[in-house]
């Protein structure tokens, strides 16, 4: 994160914090000899150079990284400015995502499944809204740590253990992430914790794209922890980190798309979330179904998803709904979802 944070320094934090925390004595740029990427501490008769966050591109600092209280390397200023990248650009990203995948790539005749909810969107993003700041708070902690040189990051390919593990450090964080989170996935379904902490997530039966974080924040933040912990644990190249942080926001939305285009037996796709979204103790996994398969969880999509004049069948949603009732009744108890007319009236529409 020592990257991303750096170039929010650069663009828009050194001003604000300039201006919200004005060093007594400043020291301009143009009065000291620096290297052009460095990032510099404020407030001392001599600044000193931090190393910067990567040495295949450089920002030259503007006069604003010399003028506040706060130095680039306070821990304070660290953990602010992480928390309101974590939260706001968190937040940026999601909708961008989800709003992409919800526009060109999710099947709004989903709209019309009996188990679609009122309001569903509205309330996926309030609920991912509430989240986000609040899983943003326990997830800071971490980025702070790598910022401060307390993970095993590296920047080069040549820092790495060898130079094979350049390439093996991307399905490496992939097992591994995809093993942890399927037990952690697994843990929230018990009957103690899955009524408080994951049944927000799963209030959505028929989940659009903007349901990707709609969670309750510590489940969200619990299914998290293995992205943030592997770094401590492992190397991992600092560009790779960027790449997969992505990747897993991606990913997340791409699961909650509706659009089951991954008709596989091992990669644990759209059509395999869906079967965990209706049927709720199938499909744990988050990349793959090998967990699933070994913890006997695994239930394989039905071949009518991916059909789709069957997929969107009045007979196929009837057959889903009469077991999604019985599973859900098992769970859960009485079904407190606001189902109300709506789907109703637009499913006679198209049916």
């Amino acid at each position: 994160m020592d990257i991303v944070l750096e170039v929010f320094d650069t663009f828009l934090f050194d001003r604000l914090y300039a201006t919200a925390l004005p060093a007594s004595n400043t020291v301009s740029s143009n009065n000291v000899a620096h290297k052009a990427s460095s990032t510099f501490s404020s407030t001392r008769e001599v600044p000193t150079a931090i190393p910067p966050s990567t040495q295949f591109w450089t920002f030259d600092p503007s006069d604003y990284a010399f003028m506040s209280a706060w130095p680039r390397d306070n821990v304070w200023r660290q953990t602010l400015s992480l928390y309101l990248i974590t939260w706001l650009f968190g937040l940026v990203v999601y909708f961008i995502c989800a709003s992409l995948s919800y526009l060109f790539i999710f099947d709004h005749a989903t709209f019309t499944h009996p188990k679609y909810l009122k309001n569903q969107v509205r309330m996926e993003i309030r609920q991912a809204a509430i989240a986000l700041p609040i899983m943003s708070f326990f997830t800071v902690p971490f980025f702070v740590g790598e910022v401060r040189g307390y993970a095993k990051m590296y920047d080069a390919p040549h820092e790495a253990p060898f130079w094979l593990y350049n390439l093996l450090q991307f399905p490496l964080f992939l097992c591994f992430t995809d093993f942890f989170i399927y037990w952690i996935h697994r843990g929230l379904h018990h009957p103690r914790v899955y009524r408080t902490l994951h049944k927000p997530h799963h209030k959505w039966i028929m989940p659009t794209p903007y349901a990707s974080h709609a969670f309750h924040p510590l489940d969200g933040f619990a299914q998290s922890v293995p992205y943030h912990v592997f770094p401590f644990i492992f190397p991992l190249n600092k560009i790779a980190y960027v790449l997969l942080f992505a990747f897993i926001n991606i990913w997340t939305v791409f699961i909650h798309d509706g659009e089951y285009v991954a008709n596989s037996s091992f990669i644990n796709g759209a059509a395999c979330h869906t079967m965990h979204h209706l049927y709720f103790n199938y499909n744990y996994g988050q990349y793959t179904t090998l967990w699933d398969r070994f913890g006997g969880s695994y239930r394989k999509p039905n071949e009518e998803l991916f059909n789709r004049e069957s997929k969107m069948s009045k007979q196929e949603w009837e057959r889903q709904c009469k077991e999604m009732e019985t599973v859900q009744k098992q769970v859960e108890g009485d079904d407190d979802r606001n189902y109300g007319d709506e789907a109703r009236r637009l499913q006679k529409k198209v049916l």
